[in-house]
């Protein structure tokens, strides 16, 4: 196994394959349950936005989407169990790149695949965007690195259309530029947003970057499983990641799991 700066097992092969197959085959292996836990949040985020602005159909960026699960799961109202089940199913297989296509816009289909919500799917991975945008679970993508550079100006009117930004897990590696750059593409009426961030990774230069545009923070009590550590080795490292920034992992991390905390931002109203 190979790892990053912080510790985590290198997974990045699996984002950038044509399909979501191996990203869900290996995932799988290590309990990977964060959308699935994040998916009743982000829902009554969701309605708490359309009621308070009064707008039917609300449009989410997703920071970090790779094959759009979190849109998956909130278009068609499935568990992440059963995403599991479907791209490991072994009739799955043999399917070639436009079969497998096929399959998942039946799927969309067939589960009604809700029109409740628009999803932009923001990330550095031109296969997964594509693959989402094809199977139908993103309406929109923006392929770019907004922490190495300024939207273009197709990105920023994407950008701008967005009334509710989510990510689940990417924060930290990406960070405050990303954020504050897809607030200032909104111009005066800003985006609410929710974030999940692994512990190990503060947020306070996001929520003060945030503040400085009038948004309040709230974290949400409450610690949430990301998956299980891949190795011991990944566990001692990621102990000492944790050390290393104050966190005490005491009942959570040191019982074998990633653990994320949930910051929701608002602008004033």
């Amino acid at each position: 196994m190979q790892f990053d700066s912080t510790g985590k097992v290198t997974l990045d092969h699996i984002y950038t394959r044509p399909d979501p197959r191996d990203y869900f085959r290996t995932l799988r292996t290590l309990d990977y349950r964060i959308p699935q836990l994040a998916k009743p949040y982000f829902g009554k985020f969701l309605d708490e936005y359309r009621q308070a602005r009064q707008v039917a159909v609300p449009t989410v960026v997703d920071i970090g989407s790779s094959y759009g699960i979190n849109a998956a799961l909130l278009k068609c109202d499935a568990a992440l169990d059963e995403l599991y089940a479907h791209y490991t199913d072994p009739a799955a297989d043999s399917l070639g790149h436009e079969e497998m296509l096929a399959r998942d816009r039946d799927w969309l289909r067939a589960r009604g695949g809700g029109r409740d919500a628009r999803f932009i799917g923001l990330d550095t991975s031109r296969p997964a965007l594509d693959y989402a945008l094809d199977a139908g679970f993103l309406d929109d993508v923006v392929h770019a690195d907004l922490e190495a550079r300024e939207p273009d100006e197709q990105q920023r009117r994407r950008l701008a259309t967005a009334d509710v930004v989510v990510s689940t897990g990417c924060l930290g590696y990406v960070g405050e530029r990303t954020v504050r750059r897809i607030a200032d593409a909104a111009g005066p009426r800003k985006p609410w947003m929710a974030h999940f961030v692994l512990r190990m990774f503060p947020f306070t230069e996001v929520a003060a970057s945030l503040a400085e545009l009038g948004y309040e923070t709230v974290h949400v009590d409450g610690a949430f499983e990301q998956r299980r550590f891949a190795s011991p080795q990944e566990r001692a490292l990621m102990l000492d990641t944790l050390a290393g920034a104050g966190v005490s992992p005491d009942g959570l991390e040191s019982e074998g799991w990633l653990y994320a905390e949930l910051f929701l931002s608002r602008p004033p109203e």
